[in-house]
């Protein structure tokens, strides 16, 4: 499903992931100002979801803590769509199942790992953000 996105010049996209039931005070701080949320899965807890809808609107997608009945309708790839560039939103990129730059899209955001990583591949750039949970908190 892809999922349209506030249409001006400049659109800021807060990116995490591996909340694991908990959102540091400094993870609401680095999305403050965010225009769009892309939640990249192991969110653990609806309550995240309550915080960061408050913050902009939200992206979500389920990892592979994200089991119980409240994730059921959480889907587990997304689609977010901003000023003509689309980002592809999945937990484990080892489940990637198709080629990002012949599917359209230019972005890339995936979790799991608990490592963040910026990179660009053939002309697509993939990042992994990370909350990590109670391991601690890394915003880059």
């Amino acid at each position: 499903m892809r999922t349209p996105a506030p249409t001006r010049a400049v659109v800021i996209i807060g990116v995490i992931s591996d909340t694991h039931g908990l959102l540091r005070p400094e993870a609401l701080i680095a999305l403050r100002g965010s225009d769009y949320i892309l939640h990249a899965g192991d969110i653990g807890d609806p309550a995240i979801l309550s915080q960061l809808g408050k913050l902009a609107p939200v992206t979500a997608i389920r990892g592979n803590v994200d089991w119980a009945a409240w994730a059921e309708n959480i889907p587990a790839t997304d689609v977010l769509e901003v000023g003509g560039i689309s980002i592809y939103t999945l937990h484990n990129l080892n489940q990637l199942d198709l080629k990002p730059e012949a599917a359209g899209f230019s972005v890339v955001v995936y979790g799991h790992s608990h490592v963040a990583k910026h990179e660009t591949k053939m002309e697509c750039f993939t990042s992994i953000p990370v909350a990590r949970g109670r391991g601690g908190f890394d915003c880059r």
